[in-house]
């Protein structure tokens, strides 16, 4: 008997550790799923702000709410199941999806790129003059959700990309936790960031005059930080949108471009091998972000054609 109870808890034993390694490969493919799709994850917190202009303070929160759950059902109802659906059937269509989807990346990223130089128009400030508050409360509720179904299906598909190789069970807990995590993640600092300013002007007249100047600090750098984040993703959308053409490419043996970036990129970091890998990235980022300007400013100018007929 003790014998037995021996071999049933050295099972037991074997078992949990299969188990842990398996909660520790998921966490891994979770974080370097979460890690590709970097760059739209910036764009969707650097646009998502730009939805709540023109309303209320006290509606600010609830209306980011609103998107966060409009956000996970877009991932977990819709897009989780064709993601699964897309690796068990139709594998094959995964690069070309992912190139698809790199170019819309550097394509909106040109797009906005075009609209700071020319000057481009809010034609949201414009509605803001003609509805009433429910009325554009509905309204970018309803436009933030369809934007954020295009970013999350770029994120959903980055994140199938990284685990495409492990079982389907394994893929379906990486994407839930890669959709849950992005959410929380993105629709939490955008809550911060809504409320920055009133944050700042609470501290800044409030009764502690050594909180006061940190308000000030708040109130004026919300703008500033604003600009950033919408410029960083930008760059980050075309790093990430180049990097993924790119990538596939490489996969349909097209690689006149691919040797060239990774050749720079290897031959800067071999000048400096102390900070090799740094630079390997730098110079792989900043030219595959290039291309994608590149091959974003061609779409634009196409679609631009087709507008003007």
């Amino acid at each position: 008997m003790p014998s037995g109870l021996f071999a049933l808890l050295d099972d037991v034993a074997g078992i949990a550790k299969i188990a842990a390694a398996s909660i520790d490969d998921v966490a891994a493919a979770a974080g370097k799923a979460g890690t590709k799709a970097a760059g739209v994850v910036i764009d969707d917190a650097a646009v998502t702000p730009r939805y709540v202009v023109g309303l209320t303070p006290d509606r600010e929160l609830p209306i980011i709410a609103r998107i966060a759950i409009g956000s996970l059902r877009n991932k977990m109802l819709f897009l989780l199941p064709a993601a699964l659906a897309l690796s068990a059937f139709a594998p094959w269509l995964l690069p070309p999806l992912l190139m698809i989807g790199g170019a819309f990346l550097c394509f909106e990223a040109a797009e906005k790129l075009i609209d700071a130089i020319r000057g481009g128009h809010d034609v949201a400030q414009d509605a803001i003059a003609t509805l009433t508050s429910k009325e554009i409360e509905e309204q970018k509720v309803g436009g933030a959700i369809r934007t954020d179904f295009i970013l999350s299906g770029e994120i959903m598909a980055i994140a199938l990309g990284t685990v495409a190789n492990v079982p389907l069970w394994e893929q379906a807990i990486v994407l839930a936790v890669v959709a849950v995590l992005i959410t929380v993640g993105v629709y939490g600092v955008v809550g911060f960031i809504v409320k920055m300013d009133d944050i700042g002007l609470h501290l800044a007249n409030g009764a502690n005059a050594a909180m006061k100047p940190l308000g000030r600090g708040l109130v004026h750098a919300m703008p500033h930080l604003l600009s950033l984040l919408s410029t960083v993703g930008t760059a980050a959308m075309l790093w990430v949108g180049g990097g993924l053409i790119v990538h596939g490419l490489h996969e349909f043996h097209l690689n006149l471009v691919p040797d060239a970036i990774h050749g720079a990129a290897h031959a800067v970091a071999s000048l400096a091998p102390a900070m090799g890998g740094f630079l390997d990235w730098l110079v792989n980022a900043t030219l595959s972000g290039l291309f994608g300007l590149a091959i974003g400013g061609v779409i634009a100018a196409v679609a631009q054609l087709f507008h003007k007929h």
